[in-house]
């Protein structure tokens, strides 16, 4: 017979992760962050989307007129310049986190990242900068955000919060700042 005192164990559930070929930088990073590593690549990207949709509905405006009177053109190519920009900017992000998450190349944003928390170590701050929120508001926010950049085409939620709950083991970045201030003080002691 089990014991009523004893408190029943809770059922260990682990981490959600994602195997891609790719290592992850991570799985919730900040909106800032995200535009601060975009490649040139995802820049032409986002651009050529937005420039599709009025460009189109131009080309088929001369191509076959709506006749939809005098004025009643420019508040459709206005509408549809919007909705080019908005799909445009969102094909950018996406293009953008996609490396964070690992589902792309990403040499470029790993060494990156590696520079940008050793560097905040340094300086004696945390990798992931301080936040205003309670952990517990910190861990709803990264729980609400984390991988939201693969359902960006229907819901566009990004991650403004400060938090360091980002899927991936900060100790790499302390070890290798270690190493940093333990080489610059042999160079410096010589």
């Amino acid at each position: 017979m089990e014991n009523p005192q004893r408190s029943p164990q809770k059922a260990y559930i682990p981490a959600k992760t994602v195997h891609t070929d790719y290592p992850l930088i991570d799985s919730d990073p900040h909106f800032k962050r995200v535009l601060r590593y975009a490649r040139p690549s995802d820049y032409a990207a986002g651009a050529a989307t937005a420039a599709a949709g009025p460009a189109l509905l131009f080309l088929m405006e001369r191509i076959s007129p709506s006749m939809v009177g005098r004025g009643g053109f420019a508040p459709i190519m206005r509408l549809c310049s919007a909705i080019g920009l908005s799909a445009g900017f969102l094909i950018f992000y996406q293009s953008s986190t996609l490396r964070f998450y690992g589902f792309k190349e990403n040499k470029r944003e790993v060494e990156m990242d590696m520079r940008e928390m050793v560097d905040r170590i340094k300086r004696g701050g945390s990798p992931y900068g301080t936040s205003t929120l309670t952990p517990y508001m910190q861990g709803v926010a990264a729980r609400n955000s984390r991988y939201s950049g693969l359902f960006l085409h229907v819901l566009p939620w990004f991650n403004f919060v400060n938090h360091d709950q980002h899927g991936v083991d900060t100790a790499k970045y302390y070890q290798q700042a270690e190493r940093e201030l333990e080489a610059e003080r042999q160079a410096g002691g010589e």
